[in-house]
């Protein structure tokens, strides 16, 4: 399985990279960032770390060049794991976090759409809070999560418009997120998590092997909850593959 990853050098996408190496199913990996992507640590052997691919991408909203579209060419998969956080957005310009959450994503889909292999899965990686319903209040981060929540909608529509390019899509919606390293979730923010009726929390590395799982073996539903991909890593992540 060739596998494209956005958002290389951020917390999920550096994990789905790392377990990506390391897992024999997949042949190639393709890192897509603005800068070089370097193999993460624990990855294993040379022949793992050889299978990373590390393109640069400048203009996120243009058609992709040819120099991208080489390495994108006859891809099986992408996780999409760029976004800007909640955290980060509140020191930027809105139309900003939109442009890099919306139109960075919808044009990276139609690009890779037009050059990969049939089916071609999209897992696009999103949050518990984030709402689909615009017509919802929300008392929180409101503009934020309806945003991402036209993120959603969007690329599950692209997907029932082209469905004669084999174009299959679902969006990976964890909690808080634990890994080795980070600051545990507050009590507090994980009793909040928990009154969206899902499993707060999913460990990185459960998060990229679920992910990474549904590339290779389809999409079973959208969207993928927390005890989702809990239930999906438990069978596809072996104790050793764990970040620690």
């Amino acid at each position: 399985m060739k596998l494209i990853v956005t958002g290389a050098t951020g917390l999920v996408g550096s994990e789905v990279i790392r377990l990506a190496l390391r897992n024999p199913a997949v042949t190639s990996v393709v890192a897509i960032a603005r800068k070089p992507v370097l193999a993460p640590a624990h990855v294993g052997t040379e022949s793992q770390t050889s299978k990373l691919q590390s393109v640069v991408l400048e203009s996120w909203t243009s058609p992709y060049p040819e120099s991208v579209i080489r390495h994108v060419k006859d891809a099986d998969a992408c996780i999409w794991a760029l976004a800007v956080t909640p955290t980060q957005s509140k020191d930027m310009d809105f139309s900003d976090v939109t442009a890099i959450c919306y139109h960075y994503t919808m044009n990276g889909l139609s690009n890779m759409a037009a050059h990969v292999s049939k089916p071609f899965r999209f897992i696009y990686v999103s949050g518990v809070t984030v709402e689909r319903d615009q017509e919802k209040t929300l008392p929180f981060l409101s503009e934020y999560r309806l945003m991402r929540g036209r993120v959603e909608n969007a690329i599950l529509d692209f997907a029932k418009q082209h469905d004669d390019h084999g174009v299959e899509v679902t969006v990976a919606k964890p909690g808080g997120i634990e890994s080795p390293g980070r600051d545990a979730i507050a009590p507090p923010f994980a009793s909040m998590l928990e009154t969206f009726g899902h499993t707060p929390i999913v460990h990185l590395s459960e998060l990229a092997a679920a992910m990474i799982d549904q590339c290779q073996h389809g999409i079973t539903k959208d969207p993928l909850w927390g005890e989702d991909l809990v239930e999906i890593a438990q069978r596809a992540l072996s104790p050793e593959d764990y970040l620690r």
